[in-house]
């Protein structure tokens, strides 16, 4: 078997775009192998900030001979037919086969396609995945053709095998692949031979390179904590940070310094946010007064006097960036202190949407919809209007026009500050979560109260001026908030009247009135669906949670929810299935039967014309669960509902074995059937089977 290995050298690729560029590598070269009729064993794909490398391991020294057969048209079609064929194909009439078929004799045309080696095909392969890499920015230099993320230098294409290694020739916009690369820019820029992927990571190592990233980002994060716990500090985990400095170096060297007193009593999320932004630091906090006091920064070279020069430069960098940011927290607290009226009266003159108004227009209607769910959540309602009227204030703060990412965070910090009790300024900090499927879900009472009129007043707004999401085009992330509206309700457990918030949070649009308009219904409906995904999330099927959404009050989530997991649990065993397809047979033929007679039969089935002794178990059995399942579901106890539904399953199945409904006899016919709209009506005070698939 031979192994391959690619190397595309180049100006330093943006660390944002080399996961993606891995995987576009590894993918466009292994498929188009496998298209050419080569077949490998593993493939692994690389990166550093100057080079894409892939390593494909145990493919064939070359392709199998192929046949490729085409059927043509019939042998009695036109003669223009045939003409068109022969074009397409290339071949004579002499040259085509005839096969029988079932409707006659047809044309087949065969193409013997001979093998061809591995290193004609990687060839063909590599150049077309370069012309045709998909950069999200790319540009072209010089004068020749080919675009690339940065320009390209060098193309290392190599197969080896137990003979020894070979360059795979192809030249791509003028540069010719062969088995040379380079090690780190400064401490090993000469050029060097490699002859296997071993040979390659292992020379890269001597040349201080660190091929994979992976072990990049663990080399990091191990040697910041190390620094961190010989300081006594911990490092501030963050794995987006950890992936983007791996991506900005080659050979990681870790330097920790402290940060000058002057800015200890920055609020952390300024600290980490500054130097994050802007410096690609790590914070390192303190733990025993939960402050930021250090930071860690990795150097991608290894100097004589162990990077005190890079970490003194950096020390002034940093010192300049948080000047500015104390600078803006000073004004902050300034304007905080004062009541925060000049940021209150700015939001009018923000705009939120063209057809929804200003930021002011904005918090009046959330401040609105706050003080109406307020008591349903266990909130004071002048508290939750209070937090309302406050949580946007700080979008006119300077430091949240300097790190937008801090909005709500500082809004909390400025409550504070202007004298508001802790559950108001943790609402102003909580109302934009939550922000994402692993993101926390607020459960103080204010905080839900305000959370939930933000999201409410987003979806109701641009349901009202008609801008729904559409496919995969969702500008205005609602599908994102409609989210945070399942969870804080199910999260939190908070049993609302949604269809009676949405319709509020409409009329303070001005949208037309639910009874004009499916505007309302339709809010719901998108609700539901994100419901689904959720749900869908936690292992519960979607026909479950049809059947379980068909039924009223579908606008609770929280009792939408819990007959769902119920209903889940119970199908999950073998008396629930077996009951299910009772439920559903029942079903299906009294709708099959109202169908073709016109008429619902729901007049009530009377004992004294069963005529076997199943139809009169039937009988006695809905008897007994009808009114402990509607005991049950007025209680909302959805699993003892379930259990006196599953009592059902024993004579449903003897009354489907032993009697046919549709007998001769119209009488006893019309009785069956008033008794099988009790069975699907005892079944649908809890879900509608008839919508559960299998």
């Amino acid at each position: 078997m031979t192994n391959l290995l690619i190397e595309l050298f180049s100006e330093e690729i943006p660390a944002r775009m080399q996961p993606r560029a891995r995987d576009d590598l590894r993918r466009l070269v292994t498929d188009g192998l496998v298209e050419a009729g080569l077949t490998y064993a593993s493939a692994g794909a690389f990166s550093t900030p100057r080079r894409l490398v892939l390593s494909v391991e145990g493919l064939d020294p070359a392709s199998k001979p192929q046949r490729e057969e085409r059927k043509g048209p019939r042998v009695d079609a036109p003669e223009q037919a045939l003409q068109g064929f022969l074009r397409s194909t290339g071949l004579t009439r002499e040259e085509l086969q005839i096969r029988d078929e079932k409707k006659g004799q047809v044309y087949v045309a065969v193409f013997d396609k001979p093998g061809r080696p591995a290193a004609e095909i990687v060839a063909e392969v590599l150049t077309r995945t370069i012309r045709d890499f998909p950069w999200p920015k790319s540009m072209r230099w010089g004068s020749g053709s080919l675009r690339w993320v940065r320009p390209l230098h060098a193309i290392l294409c190599i197969l080896e095998d137990e003979s020894g290694a070979e360059i795979v020739p192809l030249t791509v916009d003028g540069i010719t692949a062969g088995d040379r690369t380079r090690g780190h820019r400064f401490m090993a820029p000469d050029a060097f031979a490699v002859r296997s992927f071993d040979d390659y990571a292992a020379k890269l190592r001597r040349a201080k390179v660190m091929l994979d990233p992976a072990e990049r980002e663990s080399a990091i994060a191990q040697e910041a904590d190390n620094l961190g716990f010989a300081r006594g500090l911990e490092v501030v985990q963050d794995q987006s940070l950890l992936t983007e400095v791996a991506g900005l170096v080659e050979w990681p060297v870790t330097l920790m310094g402290r940060i000058e007193p002057q800015f200890l009593d920055l609020p952390p999320e300024v600290l980490q946010t500054s130097m994050k932004e802007h410096q690609k630091f790590f914070s390192a906090r303190n733990p025993k007064t939960g402050r930021i006091e250090g930071f860690v920064t990795v150097a991608n070279i290894e100097t004589p006097d162990d990077g005190a020069t890079i970490l003194a430069g950096n020390q002034r960098v940093l010192a300049a960036r948080l000047s500015d940011a104390a600078f803006f927290w000073d004004n902050d607290l300034r304007v905080a202190r004062a009541g925060m009226d000049d940021w209150s009266q700015g939001l009018a003159s923000v705009t939120f949407h063209n057809k929804l108004g200003s930021q002011a227009d904005r918090v009046a209607r959330i401040a609105a919809l706050a003080r109406e769910i307020a008591p349903m959540v266990g909130a004071d309602p002048d508290q939750a209007e209070r937090a309302a009227k406050l949580a946007k204030l700080d979008l006119r703060s300077s430091m949240v026009g300097e790190f937008p990412e801090l909005q709500g965070v500082m809004g909390r910090y400025y409550a504070l500050e202007a004298g508001e009790p802790p559950e108001i300024a943790d609402a102003a900090r909580d109302h934009y979560a939550p922000l994402g499927p692993s993101d926390q879900v607020p459960t103080a009472p204010v905080s839900v109260a305000v959370a939930l009129a933000d999201k409410l007043d987003t979806l109701t707004g641009f349901w009202a001026i008609d801008e729904k999401p559409t496919g995969s085009k969702d500008p205005f992330a609602l599908r994102r908030a409609a989210l945070g509206v399942i969870r804080l309700v199910v999260d939190n457990n908070k049993r609302l009247p949604l269809a009676k918030l949405i319709e509020s949070g409409l009329a303070a649009h001005e949208a037309p009135k639910a009874e004009d308009s499916d505007a309302a219904d339709s809010l719901l409906s998108f609700l539901h669906d994100r419901l689904k995904v959720h749900l869908r999330d936690q292992g519960i099927r979607h026909d479950i949670i049809d059947a379980v959404l068909a039924q009223p009050g579908n606008d609770d989530l929280v009792l939408v929810v819990s007959r769902a997991r119920a209903l889940n649990a119970l199908l999950a065993t073998d008396d629930g299935q077996n009951l299910t397809q009772g439920l559903k047979r029942a079903s299906n033929i009294l709708a099959q039967a109202e169908e073709r007679d016109g008429v619902e039969y729901s007049f009530g089935a009377d004992p004294k014309f069963a005529e076997t002794d199943q139809e009169r178990a039937l009988f006695t059995a809905l008897d007994t669960a009808e009114p402990a399942i509607r005991q049950a579901v007025a209680s909302e106890d959805v699993t003892a509902a379930l259990a006196a539904i599953a009592d059902l399953r024993a004579p449903i199945d003897a009354f489907f074995e032993a009697v046919q409904v549709n007998t001769d006899n119209q009488i006893v016919r019309r009785n069956r059937l008033n008794l099988l709209h009790r069975i699907r009506a005892a079944g649908r005070q809890i879900a509608d089977f008839g919508r559960i698939e299998g």
